[in-house]
């Protein structure tokens, strides 16, 4: 308890110091629960607020970020041919990975929670607490080597118009880390497609990033000053300049099927390398077992609807069986079950789908939602040639009509109580 009043003693006044009181609010409620609680028997009470809700949601993506930090390392040293081993060059891949990781993940919070502070501060408000998912969210969502001014413009625009202009959290219609993503996507389109964008640590001769081959490692003092120093120090092998060998592509698994079906994608990566994740791609959405396991712990703390990530899954395969009865390309002939190691699906299903805020809120209506989703972003994925993946798209097409989902049910159900009274 001493710690707790310590806290207390040290609360800024709210109406002398505002802005100062905003941020005390916040790292005291995140710390502890509020102390008052409601009161009767008749009442439900549960110790689980917002933020905790949504800790839990955080933690579930804990082993994509440990995954996806070492795997941006060791699709960066593959690219030049060396340490092929998964965990050959342990130290190097893991130490590239936190020099890229780290900067996108530290910036999307700065400008995330630097723009709800200061909404808080201007209403008056406690810091509310969506934005705990949705920073967490977005580093997992784009490629390792984003410009970071363009990662700030982007969090930017989807906390203030995605969120803050519809009210704060709770209110939103979409989900905030898929219209960061979207932003990206629209707006500066070769930063976050293409086969140059997965692979990072790589520049042309102009200092553009760059994949072909010949293109040289781009460094900086953080892998040669600092953590050189303190691998030569304990007698390991540390970062030498090293270039992209010939042959190499970066093309993700979903590209290849666009362009040759299923027997293309196998041609470069293995079942396995598909299944664990050990391939190109977004942060922290290659290694489908890991990313299942978030989803089994949202499951089991019944934080995520089950409804919509089942409904999700059937909708999926639904729309990927009638593409394969179609088979007018490659793409379309790839055997369903197999959609499900290409690409992000389990994790939209996971943590992308099942936001309660922008999701139906009915069961009916969580079915429905979820099928669509998956029906739709197939059809998006196989059919697009301009961007083989869809479940971007697709949930953020039915974010907007989940309240009208919703209002269909209620509708039904109330016909069919008026009718029976």
């Amino acid at each position: 308890m001493g710690l707790l009043d310590f806290f207390k003693r040290i609360e800024p006044d709210k109406k002398k110091s505002p802005l100062l009181h905003t941020a005390y609010d916040a790292f005291f409620t995140f710390a502890y629960s509020p102390d008052s609680t409601t009161q009767g028997g008749v009442h439900v009470r549960d110790g689980m607020d917002l933020k905790r809700t949504m800790i839990h949601v955080v933690l579930a993506m804990q082993l994509c970020y440990i995954f996806g930090t070492y795997n941006i390392g060791h699709q960066h040293f593959d690219a030049m041919g060396m340490y092929p081993g998964f965990l050959e060059g342990f130290h190097l891949k893991l130490s590239h990975g936190l020099i890229k990781l780290l900067p996108i993940f530290i910036w999307t919070h700065v400008v995330g929670l630097g723009i709800e502070f200061w909404f808080a501060y201007k209403k008056g408000h406690a810091v509310e607490e969506g934005f705990l998912v949705s920073g967490a969210l977005i580093p997992l969502i784009m490629p390792p080597d984003i410009p970071i001014w363009i990662l700030c413009v982007s969090v930017a625009f989807a906390v203030v118009i995605g969120k803050e202009a519809f009210g704060g959290t709770g209110m939103n219609i979409w989900n905030v880390a898929l219209l960061c993503r979207v932003f990206v996507f629209f707006a500066y389109p070769t930063t976050i497609s293409g086969d140059n964008v997965w692979v990072s640590g790589f520049a042309d001769a102009a200092g553009t990033m760059s994949l072909n081959p010949g293109s040289v490692t781009d460094y900086s003092w953080w892998h040669t000053g600092l953590f050189n120093g303190l691998f030569e120090w304990m007698g390991l092998d540390t970062f030498k300049p090293g270039a992209v060998m010939d042959g190499y592509s970066g093309a993700t698994p979903l590209a290849l099927a666009y362009q040759g079906g299923w027997e293309n994608v196998t041609n470069t990566f293995s079942q396995n390398q598909l299944w664990w994740g050990t391939i190109p791609g977004s942060i922290g959405e290659t290694s489908k077992p890991l990313i299942l396991l978030g989803a089994a712990f949202l499951l089991l703390t019944r934080i995520a609807s089950w409804r919509i990530m089942f409904s999700m899954l059937l909708g999926a395969i639904c729309m990927s069986m009638l593409l394969n009865l179609w088979g007018a390309t490659p793409f379309m002939e790839v055997p369903w079950y197999f959609q499900f190691y290409l690409g992000s699906f389990f994790f939209a299903m996971a943590f992308m789908a099942t936001d309660p805020v922008t999701a139906a809120s009915t069961n009916t209506g969580k079915w429905v939602y979820g099928f669509l989703i998956g029906f739709i972003g197939m059809i998006v994925r196989v059919l697009n040639p301009a961007y083989p993946e869809g479940w971007m798209l697709a949930i953020l097409f039915l974010n907007t009509f989940a309240a009208l989902i919703d209002h269909y049910v209620l509708e039904s159900n109330m016909k069919k109580r008026l009718a029976s009274a």
